[in-house]
């Protein structure tokens, strides 16, 4: 099989743009982060979230943990999450000596039910953590509603939904805070990369500290004054202005990567559509309020072994092709440091027979009619093929 012939799982874009600036970048010798391009990168976020204030961040991993940090999450204190999501919301909490408390997700968009989260509160509990899986928002009215009756915190892990929306307003903007991620395997990568949205203001000060190595550096640059302390906790997690400058120039294409993979998805989903429920295949399904931004196209095709039988199918014909999470609760960190509530049985059934195909901004509807091709090939022959075990990635 040429090279060419392959299908690969995901091909990042790059804006041409971000070579040039790059370049400035290095030839002006301005490479700590916080800088002119950092401030770039702000701007170009409150144009998307007109009430947030965003932090620059190495990933969305230090989104989060900031996150926590800012809510002052204690030993022993709770934050109810999915237990369908990537470990980073659970370290997070974690590594202030919270307990994660894993519940289940909805079947159709295997986003957190919110059905499921009283039955999860106790008197420790201090917030919840959605994640907008696929793209695919929360039902942000009900969490939010949920969240301000109890005296919750509210964050939102929009790692995969840059530019979804809900009710038309921007996912990372409901919540209290929000995290994003611009890891290279995201619609709108540099690499690594992420961004804090705090969206309430009498959190932002802090923030700013949090944010600068638990000092007061920006109110000194800010005022003038003559130095500045160590006032607080905080980290290093800001990046370099390389990383900035590479990010400001894809958020300048990111309306367009957007609408090429949202298109994509959609050729997937009227490809499969005439042959899914005879083949027991799932689709996502994407509420009315909720508009995505095609991250991911995934499929559910029953048990384990039957994913695992189309997968080197698929892989045989030079079709990339990736399962996901573990579901959190069926870990091995979950016995030790969680504890799960009610029910999981979406989460597992993802966990067991989940498979994303191929998409991001380069793929052909000619490569896409190929996949779903042999995806249905592939099903037919699953209950006879021999069973070649697949890892499930580690990527988030």
């Amino acid at each position: 099989m040429q090279p060419h012939d392959r299908v690969p799982f995901h091909r990042p874009t790059l804006a041409a743009a971000a070579f040039e600036a790059v370049r400035e970048v290095l030839s002006l010798g301005a490479l700590t982060g916080g800088g002119a391009r950092t401030a770039a990168c702000h701007a170009l976020l409150r144009g998307r979230l007109p009430d947030t204030v965003p932090f620059l961040t190495t990933s969305c991993t230090d989104a989060l943990e900031m996150a926590v940090l800012l809510l002052e999450i204690r030993p022993g204190d709770e934050v109810v999450m999915p237990s369908w999501t990537f470990s980073s919301c659970a370290n997070a909490v974690l590594l202030r000596g919270g307990v994660p408390v894993f519940v289940d997700v909805e079947p159709g968009t295997l986003n957190i039910d919110p059905a499921r989260i009283p039955e999860a509160l106790t008197p420790r509990t201090r917030a919840v953590l959605c994640v907008h899986y696929a793209g695919i928002a929360c039902r942000m009215d009900d969490l939010r509603d949920l969240c301000t009756a109890r005296g919750l915190a509210l964050i939102e892990d929009a790692a995969q939904a840059f530019g979804s929306t809900w009710r038309g307003r921007p996912l990372g903007g409901w919540g209290d805070l929000g995290a994003f991620s611009f890891h290279g395997t995201k619609n709108v990568g540099c690499g690594e990369g992420g961004a804090l949205l705090v969206n309430r203001p009498d959190l932002v000060t802090r923030a700013e500290i949090l944010w600068e190595k638990g000092t007061n550096r920006l109110d000194y640059a800010r005022n003038g004054r003559p130095h500045y302390d160590w006032v607080d906790i905080g980290s290093s997690f800001l990046p370099s202005e390389v990383t900035a400058a590479i990010l400001e120039k894809q958020f300048e294409i990111a309306d367009a990567l957007t609408a090429r993979r949202c298109a994509a998805w959609e050729t997937y989903a009227r490809l499969l559509a005439p042959d899914a429920e005879g083949a027991s295949v799932r689709m996502l399904d994407v509420p009315a309020p909720a508009r995505h931004n095609g991250h991911i196209f995934a499929v559910r095709v029953g048990g384990r072994a039957r994913r695992d039988r189309v997968m080197a199918f698929l892989a045989e014909r030079g079709i990339e092709t990736r399962t996901h999470y573990r579901p959190l609760h069926a870990s091995p960190a979950a016995a030790r440091h969680g504890r799960a509530v009610g029910s999981l049985t979406v989460s597992e059934e993802a966990g067991d027979g989940l498979i994303r195909l191929p998409l991001d901004s380069h793929i052909t509807p000619a490569e896409q009619e190929r996949v779903v091709a042999t995806l249905l090939d592939g099903l037919r022959q699953a209950d006879t093929a021999p069973l070649r075990q697949v890892s499930p990635a580690d990527a988030p």
